[in-house]
């Protein structure tokens, strides 16, 4: 038995389905801004879980199966996430922030040493830009506009949605500007090379890190050159993260009387909703006072 549709409420059908884009995002921090700048009817989500890390990914079926039936694709590019290249490479709605102009990028040397730079001509990239705000802002900016071209019809709410982010961002900041101050001068080290854009923009006193990335185990000259530091000078903190519990860390501090405080460089216990990728960026001052602050 056939159900009578009126034409009227069959093209209202059709057209809200075809505005029902579906965003999908590498990791959960870029997810949580592009949650902020869908409209009514349109969904995010991330390939990767909560606690898994892009350094070491491999695609499953179902990741690409998620890749060919998205609207549009968001992520950092090579630098972070290689697995991803074959999957989007010619895919025009696939948006690598990596290669965007405008977005300041740090760039690591190959000693180890980074830079800011505004190219993208050489080096290799920190992708870690979901942590700075003002990268941030020029990544919601991209996603605002790919929305906008995919679907002109909505752009004043698109517009509407990018304003209230840039908003809410700048309230944000302010916020955390309050907590680290006091803090600013505590001097701290880091598993990872993960947070520069954070620790730049707020003008945190990170003494140095473990290792640039995650994947290559830091030497046993630099254990030792970190150890004598610990001992040597006011080292508050050491932080470790929930994505990688390197031993590395508590046989460095033994013996320093140093801190152990913990960062989570991708939000991993803030569910994706309204308002979670400022909560994200607070949760990270809270992480540093907390350790810091003692």
């Amino acid at each position: 038995m056939y159900r009578y549709i009126p034409v009227v409420a069959l093209t209202s059908l059709l057209s809200f389905q075809a505005q029902a884009l579906q965003v999908l995002n590498s990791i959960k921090p870029f997810e949580m801004i592009s949650h902020e700048l869908i409209i009514e009817g349109q969904s995010t989500s991330s390939i990767l879980n909560a606690n898994a890390s892009p350094h070491d990914y491999a695609l499953k079926p179902s990741d690409v199966k998620k890749i060919r039936s998205s609207d549009i694709v968001v992520w950092f590019g090579h630098d972070l996430e290689s697995f991803l290249a074959k999957s989007v490479e010619g895919n025009p709605n696939s948006l690598e922030i990596q290669d965007l102009d405008g977005v300041s990028l740090r760039e690591f040397g190959e000693d180890g040493d980074e830079h800011g730079h505004e190219g993208h001509d050489h080096g290799s990239f920190d992708s870690h830009v979901w942590l700075g705000p003002e990268q941030s802002r020029q990544v919601a900016r991209a996603i605002s506009a790919k929305l906008q071209a995919i679907d002109p019809d909505n752009q004043a709410a698109y517009q509407d949605k990018l304003a209230a982010f840039e908003r809410t961002l700048d309230r944000t900041i302010e916020e955390i500007h309050v907590k680290l101050e006091p803090i600013q001068d505590q001097g701290y080290y880091v598993f990872h090379d993960a947070y520069g854009y954070y620790e730049e923009f707020f003008k945190m006193n990170n003494l140095g890190h473990f290792t640039v990335s995650p994947e290559r185990k830091p030497g046993a000259k630099t254990l030792i050159s970190i150890k004598t530091t610990l001992r040597e000078q006011q080292v508050k903190c050491v932080f470790a993260e929930p994505q990688f519990t390197p031993a590395v860390v508590n046989s460095v501090i033994r013996g320093t009387g140093t801190k152990v405080g913990q960062l989570d460089p991708l939000g991993s216990d803030i569910p994706v909703e309204d308002g979670s990728y400022f909560v994200f960026l607070k949760s990270m001052a809270n992480s540093f006072s907390s350790c810091l602050a003692q």
